[in-house]
């Protein structure tokens, strides 16, 4: 090769521009690394920053609770103790108490790395992150460790509020200090005797006395195993349910992880295998009767169910979490309520059934509650006072009738209305009366009463269906499918909700939802207090002058409530019957209410039978116990808190009409044609009878002006203007809107089983017989 063919120096050194290219691709790469790398690391040094600074503030834990046996306690509105979860008598194993195969069985099946770790294990937590994302879990163990379980158990809750970084950061850190401060063994003895194992029942050791009779040195392999793997799910793995299936599953469950474990053979789990999960079950529950609250269960036995059920909405579990609740129970009433349905008050029969709501109407606070009469051994059974299953009958009549028609139309308490012959709109059935007989031309106020079901039916059909619908939903009251005419007659609805609409009326106008709790501290002393804040369902006009008519159902002689009169008591209210609907075979009165109320309690009550196809009817004598029982409650509540009358609002007058006292609002188009009276007794006259054509001067002459002056009702508590606009025709576009809401759809009225009101029965006044 020659010289010239020779490379020279600047040729071997000098660089390519794909040289330039890949330098600058490099150096990138290399700084986006960096820049990665340097994000990490600030993200790990701020992960550890905030752990600590939330490990810093974690509460302090105890031996003493982490030995606690930790179940939840409920109390009544005067602090007293009216239920523990957990009422067995328990039974704390030490060290020596528990067998060496019940220890392997829970390390098994909750942490197989639990002699390795020092309170948190990453691999657990990695591997569980990567099974949640990856859809691999094999269903039987999560991120946190058994040390991390009992640190839950000790101070922290289940509820989602719980869920959080923060508390997460704070139960690692106590786990790792419980780790530092207490053998494997010890730790093991705590979670043994604080986990819930069903029925009310805390720890293994009394879980061995409630489900064998034996203590767990006496158990077999099988049944430790068991007991070891309930506390995943106490209810559903529980070997008394129906769901055997599920119980033994999950045994076996354990026993493979025991020999996955090698804490013992597969031999010995075959064999183990083999026995049935109910065998040597006993029925006695061993020594574990007894318990330490004051109060018989079965008197509260409604009334804490329906707080379990709301603590477990609020994302508690109240028989894990340690907590405690106080709830709006008046004891004395609860107990009175008790001692009258079942021992005082005579019912047709003893399968006669009831159900009682209390409400305080000032804040919604349920203050009592009664779930059924003679309800035998049964624990948490039927709740008859939340059951929307039956018609509430004629209590339906202020909600949804004449309550709208005050408010939306202004009517008068004189109003007159129309009893005669009334067909269901696009069909040929009638609707009638308990009687079976029309009256005519009668005030409103006398309709009511009276309990009439067509004045009602009329009255509903000049609101409306869609403006009577507003006013329920005001109330708390609400359906998926569109409200009827028979609706007006036939709401199903619980005598919870009749108590806490009625309440409405006793307060002026405001609604509050009803509500049990009041408060619930949790383990590490976080209190969360609660209460129902109430808003404007109707003006105080309206309720007062509810109020004022439904006085007479109690005073009036043709009153449908004057079994329940009580002399000296200021109360309003509405009875309630429906009949057997037409085609059943059966007649007679299916189903009787009473709700009413004072200023200071709104009671509900509701009677009859569970099954009434197969039961006899209610008969006549016996359509009163549910007065009999409101009033016997009513008259015990008022002489512990007694009531004032209501005071009329500045928005009412009282007017003088055919001689009688009526009620008006103020500067309304009725108001205008009669001159107030001096109203100091605030009672209302007797106005017993309906009225003939030549006595109805007074009223039906106004009702039957035309004019095109609008009238307006601008009370309101909150100072806002509610302006109501209604015409003087009583045919104007409002009442028709009720006949077009409602023309093919009058409800069923006597269907209590769970049917829905849609079509008019064969027997259309089985809905709203008085």
């Amino acid at each position: 090769m020659s010289n010239n063919d020779q490379p020279t120096r600047g040729d071997r050194h000098q660089p390519s521009q794909e040289d330039f290219d890949d330098e600058r691709s490099g150096g990138l790469i290399k700084k986006i690394l960096l820049w990665v790398a340097g994000i990490i690391v600030l993200l790990i040094v701020a992960g550890a920053a905030l752990f600590f600074y939330y490990a810093s503030s974690a509460p302090k834990i105890s031996e003493s609770e982490l030995a606690s046996q930790n179940g939840t306690t409920i109390y009544d509105d005067q602090n007293r103790v009216i239920s523990r979860l957990g009422l067995q008598k328990r039974e704390y194993a030490k060290d020596g108490q528990v067998p060496a195969t019940l220890k392997h069985a829970v390390v098994s099946i909750e942490d197989r790395r639990f002699y390795k770790h020092h309170g948190i294990d990453p691999i657990r937590i990695m591997g569980a992150a990567t099974s949640n994302i990856f859809g691999h879990s094999d269903g039987m163990q999560g991120g946190s460790t058994l040390t991390q379980q009992l640190v839950k158990l000790s101070v922290f809750s289940t509820a989602a509020s719980d869920r959080t970084f923060k508390r997460k950061a704070q139960e690692a850190w106590l786990a790792i200090n419980v780790e530092r401060h207490f053998s494997k063994n010890q730790i093991l003895d705590f979670y043994i005797n604080k986990v819930y194992m069903g029925n009310g029942v805390y720890g293994m050791q009394t879980a061995a006395q409630y489900y064998y009779g034996k203590n767990l040195d006496e158990l077999s392999l099988s049944q430790l195993a068991l007991l070891a793997g309930m506390p995943q799910s106490p209810t559903y793995y529980n070997p008394l349910s129906t769901n055997t299936q599920a119980a033994t599953q999950r045994r076996n469950e354990v026993l493979n992880a025991m020999v996955r474990s090698k804490y013992i053979t597969q031999s010995q789990a075959d064999n183990a295998a083999k026995d049935s999960i109910t065998a040597d079950l006993d029925p006695h529950h061993g020594n574990t009767s007894g318990g330490d609250v004051n109060v018989n269960e079965k008197v509260v036995d409604p009334y804490i169910k329906q707080v379990l059920a709301d603590l477990e909405a609020k994302g508690y579990n109240p028989y894990n979490d340690g907590l405690q609740v106080h709830t709006n129970l008046d004891l004395d009433a609860q107990k009175k309520l008790y001692d009258l349905a079942n021992n005082s008050v005579s019912f047709q029969s003893p399968t006669m059934q009831a159900g009682v709501a209390v409400t305080d109407p000032h804040n919604g606070q349920i203050v009592a509650m009664l779930g059924g009469r003679h309800t035998g051994k049964v624990i948490y059974g039927l709740n008859r006072a939340v059951q929307t299953n039956r018609s509430s009958g004629s209590t339906a009549k202020p909600l949804m009738d004449y309550g709208p028609a005050i408010e939306y139309l202004q009517w008068p308490t004189f109003k007159s209305v129309s009893d005669t012959k009334f067909y269901y709109p696009g069909t040929s059935i009638a609707l009638h009366d308990f009687d079976n007989k029309y009256k005519g031309t009668m005030t409103m106020r006398a309709a009511l009463v009276q309990s009439r079901n067509v004045p009602a039916i009329r009255t509903l059909q000049q609101v409306g269906i869609k403006r009577a619908t507003t006013f329920l939903k005001g109330l708390g009251i609400s359906q998926k499918k569109p409200y009827t005419l028979q609706s007006g007659i036939a709401l199903y609805i619980s005598p919870l909700q009749v108590s806490a609409a009625y309440a409405a009326f006793a307060n002026g106008g405001i609604y509050h939802k009803p509500f049990y709790i009041s408060s619930i501290t949790t383990q590490d002393g976080a209190v969360k207090h609660y209460s129902s804040t109430g808003h404007r369902a109707m003006n105080k006009a309206t309720a007062y002058m509810m109020t004022d008519m439904l006085k007479g159902v109690f005073t009036n002689s043709q009153g449908s409530a004057t079994a329940a009169r009580l002399d000296g008591v200021n109360q309003a209210g509405k009875t309630g019957t429906t009949n057997y609907p037409g085609g059943s075979g059966k007649s007679g009165v299916m189903d009787s209410w009473m709700a009413g109320y004072t200023k200071n309690y709104s009671i509900a009550v509701w009677t009859g039978y569970d099954h009434p196809m197969s039961e006899s009817p209610i008969a006549e004598s016996s359509t009163t116990d549910a007065q009999i029982l409101y009033r016997n409650l009513m008259q015990y509540l008022d002489s512990q808190n007694h009531a004032s009358d209501w005071k009329m609002p500045d928005t009412v007058e009282a007017v003088r009409v055919n001689g009688k006292r009526q009620l008006v609002i103020k500067d309304s188009k009725w108001a205008l044609q009669y001159a107030a009276i001096d109203d100091d007794s605030g009672s209302s006259d007797d106005d017993d009878s309906s009225r003939s054509s030549s006595d109805r001067s007074g009223s039906s002459s106004i009702d039957s002006m035309v004019t095109s002056r609008s009238v307006f009702s601008n009370e309101d508590q909150d100072g806002n203007n509610r302006n109501q606009n209604t015409t003087a025709n009583s045919n104007s576009s409002n009442g028709n809107s009720g006949n077009n809401n409602t023309n093919s759809n009058a409800g069923n009225s006597g269907n209590t089983n769970g049917g829905s009101a849609q079509q008019p029965a064969a027997n259309p006044q089985a809905a709203g017989a008085r």
